[in-house]
């Protein structure tokens, strides 16, 4: 693979104008039209856009520059240096394992490509309760349509792997629908490493399309480098300032003055929790105290399954299947619903998510080959008590999520458990084991149900991951509702604008990779008219 043309390496050839690291030391001053906190979903759309309209254009990124030539598929180089904390971001109380991407692309160079647009209910949802009447599908169709376009997004041809193909022949035993998941892929390899990075640049994330195209046209991008706050005056940001980290994100110690950015609009798009704490360090006004509330994680729940014959769930597209059955069966704003997926399962990941440790473990990982997992991510956000955690900052001013895993949601845990587990069996599952510490192996599904019935179902007991982060600066139609205007304007800054998923109001309910890409495209499309007098689009 690593014959393969690097068109990061390429481009760095070419003269890209890239500083940070490895590629030398920040300048002390910059001055440019637009700089961009943040290089995933929310910013690389925008940068896209921003460059063609004619802006000087600078990229802020935290964690490092890393190409295909970098990713070996390996597990222990992949999450220190791809990843949030090594992959091991968590809530206040250590109850949710938070898996969120950190260097150029974010998280969408790390996540699994599935790619759904916003559904319905939740744009209904919006409309209701926070005043975004131009959020209707009608509306954002065009603009998932360019994003869909311009990033190969469609419905992935081949047939799943057995992996996934088990969840849909489980389903249909017991008349559960099932489909297809889309995915932002070309020419993909069907290697099934998609979470350590694409070595064969198939996956059409940030850091292989709207990147490089902002580059081409003369963007700068600050990698290894940290936003530490904004510089505030008369309703309105004057400058960003930012040091120098390591790969790890550890401060560069030598490093003792600041970058100093002085632009005419500064986008936030550093992602859910880190917009928020950026915006907490500035001090930003938050009158109504909505800034880094209602911060959402669709919640997920696991259930791992040992079948006859081999699995192996590394190899092949990683999540092509789904089901939304427990989710459209539920009322909105009734008990909490829930999306059913087959994610990848690669040893360290495996190890570290599985309950039980010494020969426990060590007979579960001997059966690694044949094992399969479900998992149901819980849909957040729509019920008094499911209202998302709070972003706050520890002392030394880094980011920290508090998450409440209330009995509500731990309620539609244990629904999800059931239904993973009974799909399973109807699979022809040998033993299952749900996430949960007190839970062991069950042979058939009677007894798996009455033992789960009877599990408490606790944070810490209770087996809770993420990879999707929401909310912390919602979009709405009023300030004392949110933090962001419907076209994605800060409410009391007025030449800031906000660009990721942490302008949801509630979760989306689905992977949220579209839904940031087609609302961005909308909001930079907008943002780059005011700016420049020019329509530019997606192409």
């Amino acid at each position: 693979m690593s014959s393969l043309p690097d068109p990061i390496r390429e481009g760095l050839k070419r003269g890209w104008k890239v500083h940070g690291g490895a590629h030398g030391v920040l300048p002390e001053r910059i001055v440019c039209d637009v700089v961009i906190i943040g290089s995933g979903a929310g910013a690389g759309i925008s940068a896209e856009l921003l460059t063609r309209s004619g802006l000087q254009v600078v990229i802020v990124e935290e964690g490092p520059l890393k190409s295909s030539s970098d990713f070996n598929q390996k597990e222990a180089e992949a999450y220190p240096s791809l990843y949030q904390e090594s992959a091991g971001r968590k809530t206040e109380d250590k109850a949710i394992t938070i898996l969120q991407g950190r260097c150029v692309g974010g998280s969408t160079t790390v996540n699994w490509t599935s790619s759904f647009r916003t559904p319905t209910g939740t744009l209904t949802y919006w409309q209701q309760h926070f005043g975004l009447s131009d959020y209707t599908n009608d509306a954002l169709a065009p603009y998932f349509q360019q994003a869909e376009s311009r990033l190969n997004i469609g419905t992935w041809l081949t047939s799943p792997n057995e992996n996934n193909d088990l969840l849909r022949r489980g389903a249909a035993k017991l008349g559960i629908p099932a489909a297809a998941i889309a995915r932002n892929v070309k020419g993909c390899w069907n290697l099934g490493s998609c979470g350590m990075g694409c070595p064969t640049n198939a996956k059409q994330s940030m850091l292989v399309t709207t990147i490089p195209a902002a580059l081409d046209l003369g963007a700068t991008l600050l990698v290894e480098t940290r936003a530490q706050h904004f510089e505030l005056a008369d309703g309105r940001v004057q400058s960003v300032q930012c040091i120098s980290v390591k790969p790890n994100g550890a401060p560069v110690e030598y490093s003792s003055s600041a970058t100093v950015i002085i632009a005419k609009h500064f986008v936030l798009s550093a992602g859910a929790i880190n917009s928020a704490a950026l915006l907490l360090r500035s001090r930003a006004p938050d009158p109504h105290g909505r800034l880094g509330a209602r911060t959402f994680l669709h919640p997920v729940v696991m259930s791992a399954a040992v079948m006859q014959q081999k699995v192996e769930a590394w190899a092949g597209a990683p999540q092509t299947i789904y089901t939304d059955h427990f989710m459209d069966t539920q009322p909105i704003d009734g008990p909490i619903g829930f999306k059913l997926e087959a994610p990848p399962l690669h040893p360290v990941i495996f190890a570290s998510t599985v309950t039980g440790y010494g020969q426990q473990q060590a007979d579960l990982l001997a059966q690694f080959p044949h094992t399969h997992v479900l998992l149901a991510l819980l849909r957040d956000g729509f019920h008094a008590q499911a209202a998302g955690g709070q972003v706050r900052l520890r002392a030394d001013g880094s980011a920290l999520l508090d998450y409440a895993l209330t009995d509500f949601v731990m309620d539609g845990a244990r629904r999800g458990l059931l239904a993973m587990m009974e799909i399973q069996f109807a699979a022809g599952a040998r033993q299952v084991l749900p996430m949960h510490e007190m839970a062991r192996p069950y042979t058939t599904w009677t007894e798996a149900k009455q033992a789960v019935a009877a599990l408490p179902m606790k944070p810490l007991l209770t087996k809770v991951v993420s990879a999707h982060v929401m909310g912390g600066c919602a979009m709405a139609g009023s300030e004392k509702l949110g933090v962001t205007r419907p076209d994605g304007l800060h409410w009391q800054l007025e030449n800031l604008s906000i660009h990721d998923g942490s302008i949801f109001p509630t979760s989306i309910g689905a992977n949220p990779q579209l839904s940031i890409y087609g609302m961005v495209n909308r909001l930079a499309q907008g943002l780059a008219k005011r700016l420049s007098g020019k329509d530019v689009a997606l192409a």
